[in-house]
């Protein structure tokens, strides 16, 4: 089953999420997206790559709580292990990467807008926001790094310390989005900006963008597996199952 609709347009290719209403993150559509990366990022013909979704409604919910919360460690860890990785895929990608966000981006979700180079984000009552602390884990530890590195440390403490979602005007204010527009704005405003980007040098690009996410991509990569066994340990923990059980009721 294909969990991505892919499209191109002007050098432009537009992946868009397509798993229910929701795009709830498991590891079917994480590995599909790594497939999809890959297929891009080897076609010379494409210049830049717009991610979205196939509704108005959800950008991503984030991991599928439900289904994910059945899985053994070993299994949860296969998953989580690819998440992390399709994440530092999306964020080091070498062409221009741009976020049209439609709908809710949440938690995962969020994250994989975070890895994009820009956020373009629909006016209106679209959330966004990394909720983890109120499910008793801690931020992904990618999404951890780039999210300090986009916003700043203080606007990062506040984002990840109370787990809150925010309005696209907040979210402007705290530089989680570069523009909010109008619903039927944020996919073209995102290919335009795909396409001005794509038409730069190419190399000249991929060097500007390697500088500015380098030193990110190392601090996450030194202390990336003693981070992943602490989430697991949190994620199996008695609190934190409780906090699952209670948000799966609400999925």
């Amino acid at each position: 089953m294909k969990l991505f609709r892919l499209e191109y347009r002007d050098r432009v290719a537009i992946l868009k999420l397509n798993r229910g209403i929701t795009n709830a993150l498991n590891l079917q559509l994480v590995n599909q997206l790594a497939e999809n990366l890959q297929k891009v990022r080897d076609d010379s013909d494409v210049h830049s790559l717009v991610l979205g979704s196939s509704n108005d409604k959800f950008f991503s919910i984030g991991f599928d709580i439900p289904e994910l919360f059945q899985l053994v460690r070993k299994d949860f860890k296969v998953f989580y292990q690819a998440f992390n990785r399709v994440c530092m895929d999306l964020y080091t990608f070498p062409k221009p990467a741009i976020a049209a966000i439609t709908g809710h981006a949440i938690a995962g979700g969020c994250i994989l807008a975070l890895c994009c180079d820009y956020r373009f984000i629909a006016e209106g009552r679209k959330l966004m926001g990394l909720n983890e602390i109120k499910l008793g884990v801690p931020v992904p530890y990618p999404g951890d790094c780039i999210l300090r590195h986009v916003v700043g440390t203080r606007n990062a403490r506040e984002i990840m310390s109370t787990g809150e979602f925010y309005h696209p005007r907040k979210l402007l204010q705290l530089g989680l989005v570069d523009q909010v527009l109008p619903l039927e704005q944020v996919l073209p405003k995102s290919i335009e900006k795909a396409r001005l980007l794509g038409a730069l040098p190419h190399k000249a690009f991929g060097a500007i963008k390697s500088n500015r996410v380098e030193m990110v991509e190392a601090q996450i990569l030194i202390h990336l597996v003693e981070k992943e066994h602490f989430f697991l340990e949190c994620w199996y923990s008695d609190e934190a199952r409780e906090e699952l059980k209670e948000a799966i009721k609400k999925f």
